[in-house]
């Protein structure tokens, strides 16, 4: 019997029980042309703007009006090291060592770095696991290192499915897989929650499985950062990437991070492409020396950081610092779980949920499936005020985030989403 209830009072009985309530005044909440705030379930794609980052980024602008080039060395957050400032936020918030992340770059370039170091193909092992619907870019990036190395993309792409009738990955396919093919793979590359169910995969169990034959194994984490648990170092992948623009609230298009698993972070020898941001800071701007490079994620800089997208990204890492990833965790399977529960409902035979049971396989988004429905049901939520995202074929995908979403808000948007069937 599940322990949530039906009705409005016991929506706003447990806001009013949620230590993470006041954190929601913090943020911007999008309002509609009635003035009245959204329902705002749209975090897996855009995160909300944390009402700190305007002055975060006001901050380096100050800094660059009075002191020009100086700002490098004496602006109040130097920019120098301005990406060091992340640092230890981002390690606690990925479960990672600080020797191990860094930001840099955007998302899919960071995937195509990683693969420089990490993807080295011979003519024997050379094949790329994916899943079968992982996030399109992905795939492209995939099927790019393939021919970029002389290879066929279609033969050398290799989809993990999910069994005829069901929409969940099982890793036993995967173990099949490997046991087939796992001399001729290369690299084991998933997403670490998918984009399409939101099914959180066991990272520590794909890697093991994935270096017992032989191969490299990353993951690419943009809707598990700052959502799940990821214990990147204990997971023992050799690389992650992630975007800081959904549940790290960055802002559109802001940079992305980076994980480099410790036992690579002194090994010079990795294949990498290079530039002086990745070059020995005490020599760094002595322009006479041969490359140097500095040990863990660092050494895979390129050049200077972007200040002002680092300091929305720190803006809102100082935020996740404040409240601890395991407390939002602990409020996030509290209201995806009512969700789940108000969903089921509006009838199993209306509604279907794809994203996993297992709170521990999820995160908060829920995808679901209604019947008979097109994308006009989500056009009619979102004139009457509720924000999710439609994803081809047919799923609505709805993600109440910890850190700004409500249980009333969960209750209002089913209550909004029966008398749309209803009608």
């Amino acid at each position: 019997m599940s322990r949530h209830q039906l009705g409005i009072d016991y929506a706003k009985q447990k806001d009013h029980e949620d230590v993470l309530s006041s954190y929601r005044n913090q943020f911007h909440i999008p309002k509609g042309k009635n003035g009245n705030e959204l329902i705002y379930f749209c975090g897996n794609s855009l995160g909300l703007q944390p009402k700190s980052t305007k002055s975060y980024i006001n901050q380096e602008l100050t800094d660059w009006a009075n002191l020009g080039v100086e700002g490098h060395t004496d602006a109040k957050n130097p920019w120098l090291p301005y990406h060091e400032f992340l640092t230890e936020a981002t390690a606690k918030l990925v479960g990672a060592k600080p020797i191990e992340v860094v930001t840099m770059n955007s998302l899919t370039a960071n995937l195509h770095f990683m693969m420089a170091s990490f993807y080295r193909p011979t003519k024997e092992r050379y094949k790329i696991v994916i899943e079968s619907d992982a996030f399109p870019s992905d795939k492209y990036a995939m099927e790019s290192q393939l021919r970029h190395h002389g290879f066929n993309d279609t033969e050398g792409l290799i989809l993990w499915k999910p069994r005829d009738g069901e929409d969940l990955l099982r890793y036993e396919d995967l173990e099949t897989i490997l046991e087939l093919q796992g001399n001729e793979i290369a690299l084991v590359m998933i997403g670490g929650v998918n984009y399409y169910t939101g099914q959180f995969f066991n990272l520590k169990l794909i890697s093991e499985l994935g270096h017992k034959f032989g191969c490299m194994v990353g993951f690419d984490c943009a809707h598990g950062a700052g959502n799940v648990n990821l214990d990147l170092h204990d997971s023992g992948a050799d690389f992650a990437v992630w975007c800081t623009y959904k549940y790290l609230n960055a802002g559109p298009g802001s940079l992305s991070g980076c994980f480099v698993h410790e036992r690579h972070a002194y090994n010079k020898s990795l294949n990498r492409f290079t530039g002086w941001w990745s070059h020995n800071k005490d020599t760094r701007f002595n322009m006479r020396h041969e490359f140097d490079c500095i040990p863990g994620a660092e050494g895979w800089q390129l050049s200077n950081p972007p200040i002002l997208s680092m300091a929305a990204i720190k803006a809102s890492l100082d935020i996740f610092n404040s409240v601890g990833l395991n407390v939002l965790i602990d409020k996030s399977k509290a209201l995806t779980g009512y969700l789940e529960f108000l969903l089921k409902q509006l009838g199993e035979h209306t509604i279907k949920i794809i994203t996993p049971e297992d709170p521990d396989s999820r995160g908060c988004q829920l995808s679901i499936q209604v019947l008979n429905a097109n994308k006009t049901l989500h056009d009619k939520l979102t004139k009457v005020g509720v924000v999710t995202d439609w994803r081809e074929p047919d799923v609505i995908r709805c993600a109440p985030v910890p850190l700004y979403n409500s249980f009333t808000d969960v209750y209002w948007m089913v209550k909004k989403m029966k008398a749309i069937l209803n009608e």
